[in-house]
């Protein structure tokens, strides 16, 4: 090579070929470049890496070139780091080793290391979570509701999901409604699921989802409305239900069980005693009855995978057998009551249907059954049917008719027998009204005539009545008081007696509790003197007067005396007689 440091010009010489022209390579402050096979002391070194950083400029000697071009600094944020990795020994890391450079700072690999990538710390919201492996352990764990970075030695996990759960999960992104029974979604409003996202699925209310964690071997059931978050070993169940009218299996699949109450449709295909073929339509309304509080009660609405269709099977084997044993002509009369009694059954205290159809492997309760309709499956039954409808509605049009004909006519000769009863009432009115004319007119004549003598009578009469009333009132009002003061003077002498008595016995109380008190206090004054002086100075004090007698006596030479009282006279002689035989 050729520069303008050798030489201005440069002829060619004979033995000379241009193999091209090198344009020089400038770098700038915020650049850098890695040359491979670089000169050194003017040889080449093959194999080796020479980093080269802004600002410089340069022209690449023959058998030089670089790795990657010219390259930017890395420049890093305060959120931003860049994951290494050691290619040959860099200082204390050996080769293999990995480890992170954190912003904010302007980065310049050398060339021992090679970037991996370029990290930056991803926002979590409370609901929002990432899943991430450890690569020494090879641990999976969720990370919730945090900014995180990754560390050096971890990893973003993708979580793997059956191909119905990622289905159903995208429909209840999309329609709200995570049934397979639901609208489905245009592909272009569906985006794929980003697999190291934390999976969540909203509950909706009144349900339950059941999440199974494969390593711990262990059930966790999540009621709604509740956001469920899946663990890295953790896995939706999925539900599937009959559907359809009539059921039929596999047509409903649902992350979430509904508890109800709701209802569900069935056709059922009966057959009468007499062999009369009908199609129902039935509706029943159902719930779970569960406590959730109780862990094998909530686990328990789970034991039945398809409780539709097994509760559409148990209700229509229950319908099917009690039509079978009536005829068509009582079925069509009582149908509801046949089979409400059939899938109830019958209370033996009140023989009315019961009220609830209760299912113990899983909790369900059938609460009503609706019949929204009954038709005959033949069309010979079905044209018997309609010939005996229109029979009774001319059956009942005329009964009808007769009945209204014949309540008119008695309602005409009821009209006509209250009317002369009316006319012969009138008519004694009338002479009854004449009659009491007649005594009025004579009862005011008498008046007139001893009016003045009847009025006073009368007036002396009311006013001894009313003296009479008083004086008798005055004397009841008067006994009254006397009964009431003798009732006080004896109510008011009873509570004094009872308050003597009481005070009485209050005195005898406390009279007893003193005397306990002190016999308690005497008795252990007694004891604690005893237990001062203790057992034997007592009685080395009941000894030292019997025995100091002994020795003064002793002293004195006198063997033995006797001491009396004038009271017990003692026979000398005899004890004199004694005292000398002796001698």
């Amino acid at each position: 090579m050729v520069t303008l440091e050798d030489a201005e010009t440069h002829i060619q010489d004979v033995n000379e070929e241009i193999v091209g022209e090198v344009r020089i390579t400038t770098l700038n402050n915020r650049q850098y470049c890695v040359v491979l096979d670089p000169y050194r002391g003017g040889k080449p070194q093959y194999g080796t890496k020479e980093l080269r950083k802004g600002p410089a400029s340069f022209f690449l000697l023959p058998g030089e070139r670089l790795e990657q071009g010219i390259q930017n600094i890395h420049v890093l944020g305060a959120e931003e780091a860049i994951l290494l990795r050691a290619i040959e020994s860099y200082g204390e890391k050996k080769p293999g080793d990995r480890w992170m450079i954190y912003g904010p700072c302007d980065y310049v690999p050398d060339t021992e290391v090679e970037i991996l990538e370029k990290r930056t710390a991803i926002p979590l919201d409370e609901n929002e979570g990432i899943y991430v492996r450890d690569l020494t352990t090879g641990q999976v764990r969720s990370i919730i509701g945090e900014s995180y970075m990754l560390q050096a030695h971890e990893e973003l996990w993708e979580k793997e999901l059956p191909v119905e759960v990622e289905e159903l999960l995208i429909k209840e992104r999309t329609t709200g409604d995570s049934r397979s029974g639901a609208p489905k979604a245009s592909a272009s409003s569906v985006s794929a699921r980003n697999k190291t996202r934390l999976v969540t699925y909203r509950a909706p209310h009144n349900s339950a989802v059941k999440v199974y964690d494969y390593r711990a071997q262990k059930t966790r059931v999540v009621f709604g409305p509740e956001l469920v978050s899946l663990g890295p070993d953790e896995h939706f169940t999925v539900i599937t239900l009959s559907g359809d009218v009539p059921k039929r299996a596999n047509v409903i699949r649902s992350l979430a069980l509904l508890l109800g109450p709701d209802f569900m449709t069935d056709i059922v295909i009966v057959e009468t005693a007499d062999h009369a073929r009908l199609s129902l339509k039935l509706a029943y309304n159902w719930y779970f009855e569960v406590s959730k509080t109780d862990a094998e009660n909530v686990k328990s609405i789970f034991r039945v995978p398809d409780f539709v269709g097994d509760a559409c099977k148990a209700i229509a084997s229950r319908v099917r057998g009690a039509v079978a044993a009536v005829s068509f002509d009582k079925f069509h009369k009582n149908s509801a009551d046949i089979i409400r009694s059939a899938v109830f059954g019958i209370d033996h205290e009140t023989e009315q249907p019961r009220t609830k159809f209760f299912f113990s492997a899983n909790n369900l309760v059938i609460t009503n059954i609706d019949i929204q309709s009954v038709e005959p499956v033949d069309q010979r039954t079905r044209d018997a049917l309609q010939k005996s409808v229109q029979l009774a509605i001319e059956i009942t049009t005329k009964s009808q008719e007769a009945s209204a004909r014949h309540d008119a006519e008695r309602i005409e000769q009821e009209a006509k027998g209250r009317l002369e009863r009316q006319k012969i009432n009138d008519e004694s009115e009338a002479e009854k009204s004449r009659t009491e004319l007649l005594q009025l007119q004579a009862h005011s004549a008498a008046v007139e005539a001893t009016g003045q003598a009847t009025a006073e009578a009368k007036a002396r009469a009311a006013a001894a009545q009313i003296e009479g009333a008083a004086a008798v009132q005055q004397s009841d009002l008067k006994a009254q008081s006397t009964r009431i003061k003798a009732a006080a003077e004896l109510e008011q002498l009873k509570l004094k007696n009872q308050a003597e008595i009481r005070h009485q016995t209050a005195m005898v109380e406390l009279e007893l509790a003193k005397a306990a008190e002190l016999a308690k206090i005497e008795s252990e004054k007694f004891s604690q003197v005893v237990k001062a002086i203790g057992r034997d100075t007592i009685k080395s004090i009941a000894q030292a007067g019997p025995e100091m007698q002994a020795k003064l006596l002793g002293g004195l030479g006198i063997k033995s005396m006797m001491i009396t009282d004038g009271s017990s006279p003692i026979n000398l002689f005899n004890t004199a007689q004694g005292l000398v035989g002796h001698n």
